[in-house]
């Protein structure tokens, strides 16, 4: 039993900044690969960025390279998502995962065992 909680949402001006945080508990946090998505009304939960134990392995989508960074502190079981240059498009509830493992497609909602409730972030024009 893994439980994710996050924080950080919120509503923002076009080229702003936010941090979401994703506090795990139930389960050793540093043997986890974490991951962020993110679903716009009436589309699906699309891959945003995910980190692999160490914390030297992130992938993001192209949408976000450059503007986004995930991070991980296994000391605080927190993986974090900062957000910076954000664009109206960036509008999502944005949903952290965890895997506990055997799952190699890290951009699929499949690889992932646990969810958070999902944080809202609105990206005004």
């Amino acid at each position: 039993q893994v439980q994710l909680v996050e924080s950080g949402g919120g509503l923002v001006q076009a080229g702003g900044s936010l941090r979401l945080s994703c506090v795990t508990s139930g389960r050793t946090f540093g043997t986890l690969t974490m991951g962020w998505f993110r679903q716009a009304p009436g589309k699906k939960r699309d891959f945003v960025a995910a980190i692999n134990w160490s914390g030297r392995n992130p992938y993001y989508t192209d949408s976000v390279k450059g503007r986004f960074a995930i991070s991980r502190d296994n000391a605080k079981n927190t993986v974090y998502l900062q957000m910076n240059t954000l664009k109206p498009e960036d509008t999502a509830v944005y949903y952290c995962a965890a895997d506990r493992g055997g799952s190699s497609d890290y951009t699929s909602i499949y690889a992932y065992d646990y969810w958070g409730q999902g944080t809202q972030v609105t990206v005004s024009s």
